[in-house]
């Protein structure tokens, strides 16, 4: 005898919108997981004034840009597995932590902690409009992952250039 599945999709085109929705959600539940552990690390490192290589800031700088880049490399190494959402989470935490000593700083101006909002709340809008954008449109995107990541390494040597010429 043969087995009828429960749930048979009508086309093609139907199994491969319900997969990009599932790979949609599953991204944005990730990130919204993602966010506590930043916040976390962050509302610990204000609370307890972390300050990364304080006496040192260029030994500090690269300290950090070596332990982001091994989080990034972990991550890649075990995004298959449920340990690449743990290496995620800690890499979140340490991205929170190292916001803190800014935000330390931005909350001690009068009207700190609007502008934190605000640009909590700005991000907050930005995703969604991209995560609208990648879920209705047709075209493929993935062509620009390229000059975002020359425009990223050019804003990140910008940065580094900035910080030892001052």
């Amino acid at each position: 005898m043969q087995q009828v599945p429960l749930m048979t999709p009508a086309s093609p085109s139907q199994t491969i919108a319900s997969a990009q929705n599932r790979v949609l959600r599953n991204t944005s539940a990730l990130l919204a997981l993602s966010l506590v552990p930043a916040v976390l690390g962050a509302w610990i490192g204000v609370q307890m004034k972390f300050a990364f290589f304080q006496g040192s800031p260029a030994i500090g700088f690269i300290a950090f840009l070596a332990i982001a880049f091994g989080f990034m490399f972990a991550i890649e190494k075990t995004k298959n597995s449920a340990m690449g959402v743990v290496v995620l989470l800690g890499f979140t935490f340490f991205m929170g932590l190292m916001l803190s000593r800014m935000l330390g700083v931005v909350l001690g101006f009068r009207n700190g902690a609007a502008l934190i909002g605000l640009a909590g709340g700005g991000t907050a809008v930005i995703f969604a409009v991209m995560a609208s954008i990648a879920s209705t449109t047709k075209r493929d995107l993935s062509g620009m992952g390229k000059a975002l990541f020359i425009g990223m390494i050019m804003v990140l040597v910008a940065g580094i250039a900035n910080f030892f010429l001052q």
